[in-house]
């Protein structure tokens, strides 16, 4: 491209270095005896050379006759001429938009081939692009950015990523875009399709599963169509966050403390989860029909609740009571019974409605349960400020989703199983879990009894020994102490699973154990798992010399005595 673009002045600047090294070498000289004399063709491109750059280093080899001046002024005035028109290519060059993109591709296919480590391919750097990135950093996993908007490819160099991010502005709805961000790089862990757009994340999702299938794809989709579209050709995880809030939202009016425990266990590693009321039962408004409020109405007519709709367009369907309005004014609040209502949903797409229809509701009926949408992160001060019951933010709940999937497989298994005990049950682990490891998100990861990730239990398994879970959760300096953790399922081979197994469960080679609790228990345990001593201590109490030549003499030391013989 660059060649392409100068091609033109090169060839000018060419021809009139050549027009005045040859004229210079045809005019007449003298030299100092007064014989005349002609420059060879390197002494006149030395002279032009130097003169046309503005350089000057004065005649050479002898002082130069009228003629050879004249043309040498005849020269200079056709080098500024050339000069000038090469550089000022050069500069429209440079500014060139095309010219910069295309050098900024080459860039990143470059930072994204010098890959050695696993990483996520993220389509889309918005709010949840956001908390995905920082999540993975938190997780110790690179990841890869595309993103159609500029402005939010030069946010990504603002944040304060300890590794490098490497970002390309572009439309990632193309597979060549794609495949430029490494999504059949041998490292590329998966594909996370998180824009605005349905269309472009569900072009993502086909391109994943034609050019690389085997990679997970979590994909964004907020119209159910192109949900069904994207689970025709057989896209793994497709996250709409309206539906996912509907299901948590009719989880926690069926079974408040179950919702607890899954928000606490399901959250950003390291956030403080506050005890909210319940969501009462009886009846409920709901402000702005579009798909948020559809999913909440769903949500409540699963549970037998009386609904009434407030919307600028109602479609009345026989089933439920309409009002036109959109729910800002006291007038459409009253009409829709918010006097004796014991709920109401905020969920149009405008923060600035959402938070008049919360504030207005709340003067009427001070005791009323508010479930408020918040469509922007940048107006969370004003969201805070309302202290809503719950504050819906679909950024957040797509991250969330996402992260359990990426981070914790086993996680998915363990929330359905959850879901089908009862509200005992769940307000009895909650109340357990959250007394012993507090009510910040803890640390939830997975850890299997193999060779590859704990090699020393999987040595003694496979010898046959009998290790039970309260064997490996104690500390490694102090076998006396249990470390901050929980184990919250067991998965097997034999599909023989248990939820919350208890501390004399016998682990078996190839079992994949779910934990909850601190950072420094996730560390200290994959010390137990994968250091033979530190195991030896927590199985024995005894403490095995470290370094080769010692664990050799204490061998020989352990080895019977021969009897000696008369």
């Amino acid at each position: 491209m660059i060649l392409r673009r100068l091609r033109a002045p090169l060839i000018l600047l060419i021809v009139l270095m050549s027009v005045s090294v040859l004229g210079l070498t045809l005019a007449p000289g003298q030299d100092e005896h007064g014989n005349v004399q002609y420059l060879s063709f390197f002494h006149a491109f030395y002279f032009i050379s130097y003169t046309a750059t503005t350089i000057g280093f004065g005649e050479i080899p002898y002082s130069f006759s009228d003629e050879q001046r004249l043309w040498v002024v005849v020269s200079i005035y056709l080098s500024v001429v050339g000069w000038a028109y090469t550089l000022g290519s050069v500069f429209s060059l440079l500014s060139d938009r095309s010219l910069q993109q295309a050098i900024a591709t080459q860039r990143f296919v470059r930072a994204v081939r010098r890959l050695r480590e696993p990483f996520y391919l993220v389509c889309g750097y918005g709010e949840t692009g956001r908390l995905i990135c920082s999540a993975l950093e938190r997780m110790g996993l690179r990841s890869v950015v595309i993103e159609i908007d500029e402005a939010r490819v030069g946010e990504i160099e603002l944040h304060s990523f300890s590794a490098d991010v490497p970002a390309l502005c572009a439309d990632a709805s193309r597979p060549e875009t794609l495949k430029y961000a490494g999504l059949t790089h041998p490292h590329c862990a998966g594909v996370i399709a998180l824009t605005n757009q349905d269309a472009t994340n569900l072009a993502i999702a086909i391109a994943a599963r034609l050019l690389a299938p085997k990679l997970p794809a979590l994909c964004r989709a907020e119209h159910r169509e192109t949900a069904a579209n994207m689970a025709s050709f057989g896209t793994r995880h497709i996250i709409n966050p309206f539906e996912r809030f509907g299901e948590t939202l009719a989880l926690a009016l069926h079974a408040p403390a179950a919702s607890q425990l899954l928000r606490w266990l399901a959250g950003l590693p390291g956030a403080t989860v506050e005890r909210r009321r319940d969501p009462p039962r009886g009846h409920w408004i709901v402000c702005g029909h579009g798909r948020f409020g559809r999913s909440m109405v769903d949500a409540m007519d699963a549970e037998d609740l009386p609904v009434t709709i407030i919307d600028r367009n109602p479609l009345p369907d026989g089933t439920h009571r309409w009002v036109h309005g959109d729910g800002t004014g006291a007038d459409a609040l009253r009409e829709a019974g918010v006097l004796q209502a014991t709920g109401i949903v905020a969920g149009t797409s405008s923060d600035v409605d959402n938070l008049s229809i919360a504030v207005t509701a709340r003067e009427l009926n001070p005791g009323l349960f508010v479930i408020l949408r918040q469509n922007q992160s940048a107006n969370q001060a004003l969201f805070d400020a309302f202290e809503s019951d719950i504050t819906v933010l679909p950024s957040e709940i797509i991250a969330h989703e996402c992260l359990a999937i990426l981070g914790t497989p086993l996680l998915a298994p363990f929330l359905r199983e959850v879901r089908l005990r009862d509200e005992t049950w769940c307000a009895a682990q909650l109340e357990r879990l959250a007394g012993r490891l507090g009510w910040t998100v803890p640390e939830v990861w997975s850890e299997r009894a193999n060779l590859a990730r704990s090699p020393a239990l999987h040595r003694r398994l496979m010898q046959g020994e009998h290790l039970t879970l309260d064997t490996l959760l104690r500390s490694p300096t102090d076998r006396s102490s249990a470390l901050d953790c929980e184990v919250l399922y067991l998965d097997r081979d034999d599909d023989d699973h248990l939820l919350m197994p208890a501390g004399s469960t016998v682990l078996r080679p190839g079992d994949e154990l779910l934990l909850a609790g601190t950072r420094r228990a996730r560390n200290d345990l994959a010390l137990n798992l994968a250091n033979e001593h530190t195991l030896e201590y927590l199985v024995t109490g005894k403490e095995l010399p470290g370094g080769w030549i010692w664990e050799r003499l204490s061998r020989d030391s352990r080895r019977p005595m021969k009897p000696l013989l008369p």
